[in-house]
């Protein structure tokens, strides 16, 4: 009859029935009514109050019933840890028991009372079971000493017990040893600074000498305490391997997975020039093989561990392809772990198999398998650039089927071998165009975008491709815009006058249609660059493309080796460091492979310059575009920097987003003069819509790209007339005019700022990006009243030259953001080079001859200005009061010469030889200058001083 019964009975007032029971004399009477008890305690019921008299029944010598009632015990304790206390006399005294299986039990059960009262009187019995004679309790009590260790882990240190913990490593019995290494690894894994596990050669010795002897799960336990070890030599790391190699051939996989564990690691430490080395390859693919016969969950464990043993020695199983082979009745949990372990093992050797293999997979009837078998193809063609070809046809041939969901995983692969192989199978993008239509997918559609940006110039009618995706732009999944609009921007770059409505267009829903920040960005950024220099916008959005790498699903190196040291538990399973889903606050200790031997890796790098050579210093004038791209979101909103400017690394852009780094601070900043924004004022990029490039009412890309606002070479007087910089309609109904000025040494900016608008405009700031000669404002904006509608306001605002620099093009180029209540407004200007000129720029005779010698003559330029009949004299003084100085004057032939020389805010000196024909309108200007791409900056200002 069997204890079922015991489960069904409901009936009232059982509790009362229960003690009589349990206080029967009759023995068999009690054990039914413990059996009650217990079945009633495993459905839910509350039988607590049931304790002392179950505790009663703890005085027996029936084994069975003694079971039953330690389940009761352990259940109960916790919450009864009063009544418990009164169970601790009879576990001493079965501690004493002459039957071993009673002492065992009642070391069992002591371990599991979690209570912390107990805990004290259970010392002493169990000192006396870890030396008890008989194994199966010394074993019983080495697990007890880990579990009294996690409930307190200060009473077992104080004891001593770790220490007899260690000793029972030498135990003969190697049960118990195998519990001893568990208990002490457990204890370690809570401790990791504790060296618990202090193992060297001899305690090695023994615990190999166990190996042969254990239980499966105790040699399991083993074999992760011998996988913690470091061999002191590859000849000790040779013995291991060759005790451990028997294992391999276990019925368990669990220890054939541990066995692998202490093998690839020590590996690691065996050269490869050794013959042991190649045998133990060959002795490690027929165990893992065999793993690959059992039911499906342990093919996935066993599969999830072979791939990371196959990225980290492909040769092991390089022969055993066939193996991997998906076969109709496996679970697609297994068949896509299989296909990806295809694809790390295809080689040049097998690849002709692979394909034939993957091609039958692409025809079967589940999406995913085939969606991953396309893929694969894909994945090989890239890694075998000798099936490459093959790989394409079989794509095209898939391709042809119409199947859907074959077609779109085909062009996303094929994208990737375009990648990898440019200039080599184009001819194929007539056909992915064909299947245009049947895209639906996000992936596929992005990819075809792709294709089609990237190869607009071969493809006829791109732009109508494009154009027919931009009519449901809002309803494409970001992946599919963001890759639209980079497309777009391509095939303008590439077909400028046919496409300039369509870049329009795709710009506005970008910037202005949409409300996801990354796609508004990266609008923004096309925009600017567009605005402000094509060249470089060519430059980065048409630049040349790395190759993509073979493998890029591979485990990062450092993390494939602690993986490779937590073979056969979850962290292999999962790919993840047990510290990504360990909960707890237990230590956990990054493992990583012993060092190869033989890697005489040089600690130093080696490119890393002799100590003692100094690094070249090169004392560069203006820093160039490369080691400063204008870092145009880390612009300072401080007041006015006045130390050297500081080279800061910066983002690679060209935008113009200057008061994006704290937009708060700038707008707060009238409340006590300065930022409301402490730290460095680098805070995300406001999404604020720069006015000025919105889409122009006129449209066209001329007014788009018309950013400078007219603003080309200067005329007018010595004081430049103002322009418009920023016309009303690009800024909401502010605009600017202004010129710039140089008196007595002070440079400013003269502003006319009128509001067209129907509103009151106040709070004015302004800023200007990193420029090629550190100018910027001295002083903040000074508007004291608010600005009414149709009242212009003049300004004069003081320029100093300590701002951070940045090359610009054209050099003289100056990027301005200006803010105010209703918005914020960006435009760029060019400022004449003549304020720059400062008032200390005359060179001594002697000096000027030397610089010129030494000035080489490919740095010398020469120009023409013409229409200018001014005398030597008249030319002498105009040209002096801009700071450009006559160091000498000659009469050659007939030819005046005059020898100037002119010095620029940043130090850099200019020398110049204007030859003035007398009755000749036309002068031959000559300038010689260590950085050689001010000259025709300078010749302007000639130019425009003169002619004024």
């Amino acid at each position: 009859m069997t204890d079922s019964k015991y489960f069904t009975t409901t009936k009232k007032g059982e509790i009362f029935e229960l003690k009589a029971e349990l206080n029967s004399d009759k023995k068999e009477k009690k054990k039914e009514a413990v059996k009650k008890v217990i079945a009633s305690m495993t459905v839910g019921k509350d039988v607590s109050a049931l304790f002392p008299d179950v505790v009663n029944c703890m005085q027996t010598d029936n084994l069975e019933l003694k079971k039953l009632v330690y389940l009761y015990l352990m259940n109960y304790a916790k919450s009864q840890p009063d009544m418990a206390i009164m169970a601790v006399n009879t576990f001493v005294k079965d501690c004493e028991d002459p039957n071993p299986l009673i002492r065992a039990l009642a070391v069992r059960t002591m371990g599991c009372i979690r209570v912390d009262k107990i805990t004290e009187y259970l010392c002493e019995p169990l000192r006396k079971c870890l030396k008890d004679e008989d194994p199966y309790v010394r074993k019983t009590a080495a697990v007890c000493v880990a579990k009294l260790h996690d409930i307190n882990a200060q009473l077992v240190e104080d004891q001593g017990f770790l220490d007899t913990l260690k000793d029972l490593i030498s135990d003969s019995n190697p049960m118990v040893v195998a519990n001893a290494v568990a208990a002490l690894s457990e204890i370690a894994e809570s401790h990791p600074s504790s060296n618990l596990l202090d193992l060297n050669p001899q305690s090695i010795n023994k615990l190999l000498t166990a190996l042969n002897e254990c239980t499966e799960w105790g040699q399991i336990f083993i074999l992760d305490c011998l996988a913690n070890y470091m061999p002191k030599d590859d000849r000790e790391a040779q013995s291991i391997c060759e005790r451990v190699t028997p294992r391999l051939s276990h019925a368990n996989s669990a220890v054939v997975l541990s066995a692998v564990k202490v093998l690839m690691k020590f590996m690691e430490m065996l050269s490869k020039d050794l013959d042991y080395y190649g045998t133990l390859l060959k002795k490690l693919a027929p165990p893992l093989v065999t793993l690959l016969s059992a039911e499906p969950e342990l093919q996935y464990v066993a599969l999830r561990n072979i791939n990371l043993i196959v990225q980290k020695r492909p040769e092991i199983l390089k022969h055993e392809m066939k193996v991997f082979f998906v076969k109709y009745n496996d679970p697609i949990y297994v068949k896509l772990e299989k296909l990806d372990i295809m694809i790390r093992l295809a080689s040049q050797a097998n690849i002709a198999q692979v394909l034939a293999e993957l091609k039958e997979y692409a025809t079967e009837v589940d999406v995913d398998f085939v969606r991953k078998a396309v893929r694969a193809i894909g994945r090989c063609a890239i890694k075998v650039e000798q099936s490459a070809e093959r790989c394409v046809s079989t794509l095209l041939d898939l391709i042809q089927t119409k199947v859907n969901y074959v077609v779109q995983e085909a062009i996303v692969v094929i994208k990737d071998i375009f990648r990898k192989y440019p200039n080599k199978y184009e001819s194929v993008i007539a056909t992915l165009c064909e299947n245009l239509d049947s895209l639906d997918e996000p992936e596929a559609r992005a990819a075809m975008i792709w294709i089609v940006g990237e190869y607009a110039e071969r493809i006829d009618n791109a732009d109508e491709l494009l154009e027919s995706f931009l009519e449901g732009f809002h309803d494409e999944s970001t992946q599919v815009q963001l890759q639209l609009l980079t497309a777009i921007v391509k095939l303008f770059l590439k077909k400028p006058t046919e496409t300039q409505e369509l870049v329009q267009q795709v710009l506005s829903l970008a910037t202005q249609d949409s409300d996801n920040p990354d796609l508004r960005d990266r609008g923004y950024i096309y925009w600017r660059l567009l605005s402000t220099d094509p060249v470089a916008a060519k430059e980065v959005v048409l630049a040349e493309k790395p190759l993509i790498s073979e493998e890029t699903d591979l485990i990062e190196p450092t993390l494939l080796d602690e993986l490779i040291c937590y073979i056969g538990t979850l962290a292999s399973v999962y790919h993840k460091p047990p510290s990504a889903f360990v909960e707890g606050s237990r230590g956990i200790v990054h493992k990583s492979l012993p060092p190869r031997t033989g890697s005489s890796e040089s600690a130093e790098s080696p490119d890393a310059a002799p100590s003692g050579a100094p690094p070249s210093e090169q004392p560069a004038v203006i820093p160039t575009q490369g080691d400063l791209l204008g870092d145009l979101l880390n612009l300072d909103l401080g007041p006015p920097v006045s130390g050297p400017p500081v080279a800061t690394t910066s983002v690679q852009m060209g935008a113009v987003d200057l008061l994006g780094g704290g937009l708060d601070s700038l707008l707060r900043s009238d409340v006590g003069g300065s930022p409301a924004m402490g730290g460095t004022g680098f805070t995300a990029p406001s999404a604020v819509m720069p006015a000025n490039l919105g889409p122009p009412p006129s449209g066209g890309l001329g007014d788009l790209f018309d950013l400078a606002g007219g603003v080309g070479t200067l005329s007018g007087s010595h004081v430049a007339p103002k322009t418009v910089w920023l016309p009303a309609m690009k800024a909401k109904g502010l605009e600017i005019s202004g010129t710039f000025s140089r008196q007595v040494g002070a440079i400013s900016m003269d502003l006319l700022l009128t509001n067209k608008a129907l509103q009151v405009m106040s709070d004015f700031a302004i800023q200007f990006n990193r420029n090629s000669f550190g100018l910027a404002p001295a002083a903040p904006l000074q508007i004291h009243a608010p600005l009414a509608p149709n009242q212009t306001v003049e300004i004069s605002l003081p320029l100093n030259t300590v701002g951070s620099v940045m090359k610009m093009d054209p050099l003289n180029n100056l990027q301005v953001a200006v803010k105010n209540n209703i918005d914020v407004f960006y435009f760029s200007t060019l400022y004449p080079l003549h304020i720059l000129f400062v008032e200390d720029g005359k060179m001594e005779r002697q000096m000027f001859l030397a610089t010129w010698k030494d000035i080489p003559n490919e740095n010398e330029a020469q120009f023409q200005i013409r229409d200018c009949p001014l005398s030597a004299d008249a030319v002498s003084s105009k040209l002096q009061g801009s700071n450009i100085f006559t160091v000498a004057k000659r009469n050659v032939e007939g030819q005046d010469m005059l020898y100037q020389s002119l010095k620029l805010t940043n130090g850099i000196w200019v020398l110049a030889e204007l030859r003035i024909q007398p009755g000749s309108p036309s002068f031959t200007l000559s300038l010689k200058c260590r950085a050689p791409e001010v000259s025709h900056y300078v010749y302007q200002a000639y130019e425009t001083i003169l002619k004024n």
